[in-house]
């Protein structure tokens, strides 16, 4: 499938948030993230349901919801009526996973599990097949711009083996400390969607730093390409 670039409105300029809405809608990016921290389950609050329907209102993309909050299941309902379109919930937070999943499904939304950087992939080992993406933090949740967790790159190849394995269709999404110089190696590692926050609004021109992420997608894709190309006519 293609590489996928979720953009991480956490990082965005909230005085001039419909600027930054509109600037993704004309980007080459391909999904809005939204991260919501209760204060509890992170140490730190971010925004809720009313800004998700001012997003909501004017994007054209859709909306890859991250709960970062204690009993997620009160909310699934809400989330789905203010336009989410991609739900995910963090495994340490759940009791009864698979239930909370199949709701999220339920309402036509899909349905994400999300790692802290020191939960294995292996708990998920009996519920892959029940996710259509995991989400691995890179990073310990509830502030943007820290740096990047190396051991995340085990994380991903371990997860996508057992993704294989099991014969699932599940995705992996990568949120934390991504940037332009390690999205090569995270895509090469097994990840089909990068997070980018603080890499895309922290400095330069947002659509070019995005324009960037997705060209230098594409042209890896390419070189991928041509070399399976080269392997299988040396082998004929």
């Amino acid at each position: 499938m293609d590489r996928l670039l979720s953009v991480s409105m956490l990082s965005a300029n909230f005085g001039r948030l419909d600027d930054s809405v509109d600037m993704v809608n004309e980007s080459v990016a391909d999904w809005f993230h939204l991260d919501i921290m209760d204060g509890v389950f992170v140490p730190n609050i971010s925004f809720g349901i009313p800004v998700i329907q001012a997003i909501a209102k004017k994007a054209i993309k859709p909306l890859d919801v991250h709960l970062m909050i204690v009993d997620p299941d009160r909310y699934i309902e809400a989330f789905k009526e203010v336009g989410a379109h991609l739900l995910s919930i963090h495994y340490e937070a759940c009791t009864h996973l698979h239930r909370s999943l199949h709701r999220i499904k339920a309402l036509g939304m899909k349905a994400g599990v999300v790692l802290n950087p020191h939960t294995s992939v292996e708990v998920l080992s009996d519920i892959i097949q029940e996710t259509d993406f995991v989400l691995l933090m890179s990073v310990n949740p509830g502030f943007g711009g820290q740096s990047f967790i190396e051991n995340t790159y085990n994380k991903i190849t371990r997860l996508k083996e057992m993704i294989v394995k099991a014969g699932s269709t599940t995705l992996i999404e990568i949120d934390g400390g991504v940037s332009q110089q390690n999205a090569d190696r995270l895509y090469a590692a097994g990840a089909d969607i990068l997070v980018a926050g603080n890499a895309i609004f922290a400095t330069g021109d947002p659509l070019q730093n995005i324009k960037q992420f997705k060209v230098q997608t594409l042209l890896q894709e390419q070189v991928a390409s041509c070399l399976a190309m080269t392997t299988k006519q040396s082998t004929l």
